[in-house]
């Protein structure tokens, strides 16, 4: 599903180039869960955005699906991102002037889904979530756990293949944070195939895999 070969990822500081990733190769398949582990600033949140497509590497190559991505327009990229991927961020970005229902809406729209489907859409995933009752609220109104539900409802509802999600308990207690890795877990046995950055010894065991990261290199 997803091919990296020797990637490179640094910025230009004046006459130096500061490498943030180091001749990365990995290979995922489809329906595997894939913890990445490192200390701060060993590149694992910049991997996760390059196989992610929301930030591109200097030098290497990379295979989506048996698509080259790197080589596509701008437009293909952002079509193939918001049809196949969903992301999930340790901050929820949810968009705080809307409610539940409507964060959860707002990849439909993009994808100019009709107002009918939509609707059916999101009452199935509400429905899933058993958060009907929050879909009016606003995110400020929400626990923290709350909202990274809905901002995992928000990233399943246009039934990504991938789920990218970068330290998706990080704010969150240990009873909220095993309540969502265990549904990353039945996620995963439904077929979608999850990539997380964690610093949980405890999370990463829920991967069939993890990848270790150091100095922007992978070690283990």
């Amino acid at each position: 599903m997803i091919a990296l070969k020797n990637i490179f990822k640094w910025y230009n500081t004046g006459i130096n180039r500061t490498f943030i990733l180091k001749d990365i190769s990995l290979n995922v398949a489809e329906g595997e869960f894939i913890s990445i582990m490192g200390p701060s600033g060993s590149g694992k949140s910049t991997l996760l955005h390059v196989i992610g497509l929301l930030d591109a590497p200097n030098e290497g190559s990379y295979s989506f699906m048996g698509e080259n991505v790197l080589a596509l327009k701008e437009k293909k990229r952002s079509e193939i991102f918001k049809t196949h991927i969903g992301f999930v961020f340790q901050a929820y970005h949810l968009i705080d002037e809307l409610t539940v229902y409507e964060n959860i809406e707002t990849p439909l729209i993009y994808q100019n889904i009709k107002s009918s489907e939509r609707k059916s859409m999101v009452a199935d995933i509400l429905d899933r979530f058993q958060i009907v009752g929050k879909k009016d609220l606003f995110p400020n109104q929400l626990s923290g756990g709350q909202q990274q539900l809905v901002g995992i409802a928000r990233a399943l509802i246009v039934h990504p293949k991938l789920i990218l999600a970068d330290e998706p308990t990080g704010n969150l207690n240990s009873k909220q944070g095993t309540e969502i890795m265990n549904l990353f877990k039945e996620l995963n046995q439904e077929g979608v195939t999850i990539i997380q950055v964690t610093h949980s010894e405890k999370n990463a065991e829920y991967g069939s895999r993890i990848i270790e990261l150091l100095d922007g290199r992978i070690v283990g």
